[in-house]
């Protein structure tokens, strides 16, 4: 056990006053908030004098206790910092009470705010009040509130009290309306008080939600905020040279790998996505250091290393404050502090306790250059000589940019230019790389984020030079290009179950905000969908697999989007989730979706309760708004809904029961076909289970093949003639032996012969079911080969050819010639032997 009035004057010095102090020395357990505020029960009756006794001596009580509790016992760095919060929350609090003035809004700036107080810490506020008049009443008694917390008496002081926070700093009203707040963020905020503001802590009064919707939207911008990097390493020289010149580089707080380059790193990268994620917008250093590592913002070695550092410099911060309980953050000179400072971090001498310390600096420093570091790159270089790039830097535009942005510019353009040269067609890939930039000239985030990572840069160049509809795709959706900063991520395989839980906690976190919601499932699909067209273009994925994930993905939005609606959903008859599901038909359904595909839905449930069809109604327009309407952040997905029974004119949604009656007796022939393809995708898994079984039954059917081939023969005929092509290039999709071709020679192999053979009811794709149709002899097999190659091939070519932004997929037929022979043979085989 450590003799703390040894190693503290202060717990000597208040021992020796109040000798019945000397027990918190030995105190087992934290001094809790209950017992402060017993301690303050009764302090309205109290004078003034004798009130400041009373929040004196609870400060001496609680300060005792903690640091016994700290160096005596190992208590966690959180357990201290929340006594001292505690303290201040509390005695505010009570001071409020005994002045009568509790409607004051006193917001806890920095370490209060984030309840991260030191242990001889001043408090920063600011006095706030939602009226202008009431907020020019309280003035007066909010400057009393001041003197009872920081004037120094006998029994000495609470808090230090700093209002320099306050709008205009000292020059400002001491106490300021939410209308004067919004009015000076707007128009005189600056970029060091949005970091000021980061943790600010409304602690008494009303209207914290008002204030929130003041605060939040000065502090974390809507997109990716790359610029604040700079206005941070700005703040950041900014201290360095006051360091330098009052000569403090020994400083815990301020010097080089101090506490306040931990914070900096922590608090640049939250203001960077804190608008975006909410799970960023938490307040304490050591939680913001765990989101990053969760969000791989940080690496999470780096993370933990940061938080071991901040740990131990708060520890050390603790120590030299319980010397004199003086703020202080200098590390001593003289001989006697320095063994006093080793001996409360358990170090056997002062050379010991230093190594330690100067280890964790070196970490915190090698960590803050490697977030904040000028990124080096040829951005010097001259603009290359291009007329377009004149074009761009002649232009108002160009002009019209902040110097700031034209700065980010001049370094990003050369950066293209290289990249682009590197790539197969260079002059391609340029332009597409200039309308990009001009897309995002305006937005100085964007630049920014290329301005900082160039290699960020080089992978955008490469991808938009592999395809112009990725070129579209990002210059579309800038916000993509964050997802090039971690090449590792860009490339991972698709977790459909990590990226669900993760977006029901932020759906969750956007609380009532129905256009946020949406607009995070917007960009949510987004990301995923750039991820895989990178690996995509890098050649990882094929044709097949990319259909898969696709589709997968699809899926897995219209699950949320159901949640979702169902969620905002009025006059529900039901609790839990909906006897509802969606089904899947084309693309869609088949598993063949590609990057720009609409969906093919339809809509049915399962529930005898009087109103369940208007309820289902209702449900399926919501959540088809919430799938097709154009936000901020775009379109979720196109929609086609006219496969539902009846078509457009038949009703948005159906009971199952009717649904199997519609198909049994009155659906086409087409509708059959599609059904061939059709699965369910989300919503209730029993009603998918009944519809699977709808589906098998009415494909299961005994049909005629020659009515049937001819039938389709004729459905084949209106889509070909619907499709006129006088190029002289061969379409895999809709040509005489083409894509389609094999479609229906699949389908209707699938409805005549399901009867016999149940296996082929299987929503398996065109190529395993060609497979499938030769075991059971009704193809030959080496033309069932042929057929899918030329599938697969056909597919391959199609998607090629969009991703280069053409409008049909077409070839010089003799390159492709064997593929449309063996098709052409296919349907000879098939359905015209059937049909005649």
């Amino acid at each position: 056990m450590i003799d703390l009035t040894a190693i503290s004057r202060f717990a000597a010095r208040v021992i020796a006053v109040r000798p019945a102090l000397a027990k918190e020395l030995h105190a087992p357990v934290a001094f809790t908030r209950a017992e402060m505020a017993a301690a303050l029960e009764g302090a309205s009756g109290d004078d003034e004098a004798a009130f400041k006794r009373r929040l004196r001596r609870l400060r001496e009580q609680a300060l005792l206790r903690a640091m016994a509790r700290d160096l005596d016992a190992g208590a966690p760095l959180e357990e201290v910092c929340g006594t001292m919060t505690d303290l201040a929350e509390l005695s505010i609090a009570s001071a409020l009470e005994w002045l009568g003035i509790p409607q004051l809004v006193v917001v806890g700036m920095g370490k209060l705010g984030g309840r991260e107080l030191n242990v001889s810490s001043d408090i920063d506020l600011v006095f706030l009040h939602a009226s202008a008049e009431e907020a020019a009443r309280l003035e007066a008694p909010a400057r009393r509130l001041m003197r009872l917390l920081a004037d120094v008496t006998e029994d000495g002081f609470v808090f230090r009290v700093d209002m320099r926070l306050r709008p205009y700093g000292d020059s400002g009203p001491l106490v300021a309306s939410y209308d004067f707040l919004e009015h000076y963020f707007v128009t005189q905020g600056r970029e060091w008080e949005r970091y000021a503001w980061i943790k600010a802590r409304a602690l008494s009064g009303t209207g914290h939600d008002e204030l929130d919707k003041i605060v939040r939207p000065f502090v974390f911008r809507k997109y990716l905020d790359y610029a604040t990097l700079d206005a941070m390493r700005g703040l950041h020289a900014e201290v360095r040279r006051d360091v330098e010149r009052r000569e403090l580089a020994g400083h815990v707080k301020l010097g080089p790998g101090g506490i306040r380059e931990v914070e900096f790193i922590a608090q640049g990268l939250q203001l960077i996505r804190g608008g975006r994620d909410p799970a960023l917008t938490v307040r304490p250093t050591l939680a913001v250091l765990e989101v990053l590592a969760e969000r791989e913002q940080l690496p999470r070695p780096a993370a933990l290393e940061l938080s071991q550092a901040y740990v131990f410099l708060r520890r050390v911060e603790h120590a030299l404050q319980y010397l004199d309980d003086a703020q202080r953050h200098d590390l001593p000179d003289d001989a006697e502090d320095q063994r006093r400072i080793a001996r409360m971090l358990g170090f056997s001498d002062w050379a010991a306790c230093s190594a330690e310390l100067a280890r964790h600096r070196s970490a915190v420093t090698r960590h803050f250059e490697s977030v904040f570091a000028e990124r080096s790159s040829p951005a010097e270089a001259p603009w290359p000589d291009h007329p377009q790039l004149a074009a761009l830097r002649t232009s108002q535009r160009y002009k019209a940019l902040p110097a700031e942005s034209r700065r980010r510019l001049d370094r990003v353009v050369p950066v293209l230019a290289q990249a682009a040269a590197r790539t197969a067609d260079p002059e391609a890939t340029l332009l597409r790389g200039i309308a990009l930039l001009e897309s995002i000239a305006s937005r100085a985030a964007y630049l920014a984020l290329l301005a900082e990572h160039p290699e960020a840069l080089e992978r955008v160049t490469r991808i938009i030079g592999a395809s112009s509809w990725a070129a579209e795709f990002v210059t579309r959706h800038p916000l993509l290009l964050d997802e090039l900063l971690d090449d590792r991520a860009l490339h991972a395989p698709q977790d459909l179950a990590a990226l669900a839980a993760g977006l029901r906690a932020r759906l969750a976190q956007s609380g009532d905000d129905t256009e946020r919601r949406m607009n995070l499932l917007r960009e949510a699909h987004q990301a995923q969908v750039f991820r895989l067209l990178a690996q995509d273009l890098a050649g990882h994925l094929t044709v097949e697999r990319l259909a898969d994930h696709l589709s997968a993905l699809a899926d897995l939005m219209l699950e949320l989007v159901i949640e979702c609606a169902w969620r905002d959903l009025a006059r529900k008859h039901r609790e839990g989730a909906p006897r509802f599901a969606v089904i899947g038909y084309g693309k869609l359904g088949g598993k063949e979706l590609g990057y720009a595909s609409d969906l093919d839905i339809i809509f049915v449930y399962d529930d005898d309760a009087e109103q369940a069809g208007e309820v289902y109604a209702r449900l399926a327009q919501r959540m088809n708004t919430w799938l097709s309407s154009r936000t901020t952040s775009g379109m979720l997905f196109e929609t086609d809904l006219e496969l539902r029974p009846s078509g457009a004119s038949g009703l948005l949604v159906s009971p199952l029961s009717a649904f199997a009656e519609y198909q049994a007796s009155q659906a086409w022939v087409w509708e059959h076909q599609a059904l061939t393809r059709a699965r369910f995708c989300a919503g209730d898994r029993a009603i998918g289970e009944g519809f699977e079984r709808v589906r098998v039954e009415i494909l299961t059917r005994p049909r005629e093949p020659g009515p049937l081939a001819k039938e389709i023969a004729t459905m084949r005929e209106k889509l070909h003639a619907a499709h006129p092509n006088a190029s002289g290039l061969f379409d895999v999709k809709h040509d005489r032996g083409g894509m389609i071709d094999i479609e229906f020679a699949v389908q209707f192999l699938v409805l005549a012969h399901s009867a016999r053979y149940r296996d082929l009811t299987g929503n398996l794709g065109n190529i395993a079911l060609l497979q499938m149709a030769a075991g059971h002899g009704l193809i030959d097999a080496a033309l069932a080969e042929r057929c899918r190659n030329a599938y697969r091939e056909f597919r391959r070519l199609q998607h090629s050819l969009r991703l280069n932004g053409a409008q049909y997929a077409r070839v010089p037929r003799a390159s492709v010639q064997p593929h449309v022979d063996a098709v052409i043979e296919l349907w000879a085989a098939v359905l015209a032997k059937a049909a005649s």
